[in-house]
């Protein structure tokens, strides 16, 4: 399995490696994007039989990606070859080319032209060409393309054409690494700051509205080297580890995410698990995942966001509810239920023989 150590991917691959080891199934994960952390070490050895193989190539949506793209992809054969898997689970596109001995599935975590799509509202530019070019490569040379929603399915088909197989499964948190506490009056966020798509300038733009706080976790400097301007209507709380934003979390009384892009949302699950009344952003992706389980709120409409908030926070026993509804949902969608599914998967791909054309060589014309 190949993971970024960035974000909602590593999250995700991490959940599902430790449900999989469960079941006794042994998980090799290949790390690319930034070094592993110590934290991330330390939760990926507490999985039983999980193997981390490391590196730092830069991931196919980074500036400029493609010489590392193909060293990664060598890397990722040898290990292929050293390691002698049943099934090649990747996390990104471009490696879906490469000429794989085993079924190969693609999981769909997000995607640049789509992502530009929802937050700028304007085709990705022509310098993305290369990038389309190597996700509908991979895409279409893997055994069985997968995804959180169906939105993100169609968000694909739409940007890369007919995919060859796929399938929709949920992503999933551990119910019990998130509890509810007395809740207290203040409204939550986490995210990218710098990250448009996450929409927290409409939770800035609101605050001062509101009649308590609004607090946000999440890096406020891009990678890149950039900064967000410093917030003035709502509490920054910074980068926090998993275990510190639980703990926000179980305190909050509603949980905000009036994002612009989001092909599943785990923080919100998270949030859901940890008694969090939601306020999410009206897309389509987070409408199929929690249905009546969420207040919506368009992402430009301000007026809208204020007043459910002002509702939520004013009617307790309507907020409870809420909250209540949330967290039912989110115990469906647990780590064991997207273990089995995948297990399902893998069945199906080994059933079948393997397509000798179905390798392709990364960065051919």
């Amino acid at each position: 399995m190949t993971t970024d150590t960035v974000g909602g991917v590593w999250t995700y691959a991490l959940e599902l490696c430790r449900a999989l080891a469960e079941a006794e199934v042994q998980v090799d994960l290949a790390t690319m994007g930034e070094p592993v952390t110590a934290m991330q070490a330390e939760a990926a050895r507490e999985v039983p039989g999980l193997r981390l193989h490391e590196s730092t190539y830069r991931l196919e949506w980074m500036d400029d990606p493609w010489e590392d793209v193909r060293a990664s992809g060598d890397w990722l054969l040898a290990l292929e070859d050293r390691l002698a898997p049943d099934v090649i689970h990747l996390n990104g596109y471009a490696h879906g080319a490469l000429p794989w001995r085993v079924p190969s599935v693609v999981v769909a975590h997000s995607c640049v032209l789509s992502w530009w799509e929802a937050v700028l509202g304007t085709p990705a530019p022509a310098r993305y060409a290369r990038y389309r070019r190597e996700v509908r490569r991979g895409l279409r040379a893997v055994d069985r393309v997968v995804a959180p929603s169906a939105a993100m399915l169609a968000s694909l088909e739409r940007h890369y054409g007919p995919l060859p197989s796929s399938c929709v499964i949920p992503n999933a948190r551990r119910a019990e690494a998130f509890f509810a506490a007395p809740k207290e009056r203040f409204v939550l966020a986490a995210g990218r700051l710098w990250d448009e798509a996450k929409n927290l300038a409409a939770l800035e733009a609101v605050a001062s509205r509101l009649s308590c706080p609004v607090r946000v976790a999440g890096e406020t400097r891009h990678p890149g080297g950039g900064k967000v301007a410093r917030a003035r209507n709502t509490e920054p709380l910074g980068q926090l580890s998993p275990e510190a934003l639980a703990g926000w979390m179980s305190r909050a009384a509603i949980y905000a995410l009036p994002v612009r892009y989001e092909p599943f949302g785990l923080s919100a699950l998270e949030a859901a698990l940890s008694g969090c009344a939601l306020v999410l952003g009206d897309i389509p992706s987070l409408r199929e995942v929690w249905a009546d389980a969420a207040v919506f709120v368009h992402p430009d409409d301000l007026e809208g966001l204020a007043r459910e908030l002002r509702g939520l926070l004013d009617a307790a026993s309507r907020r409870e509810r809420m909250a209540a509804r949330a967290r039912a949902r989110a115990l469906t969608l647990n780590p064991r239920r997207m273990a089995e599914d995948y297990l399902r998967l893998y069945a199906t791909l080994w059933a079948r023989p393997v397509r000798p054309e179905a390798g392709l060589a990364l960065g051919a014309p």
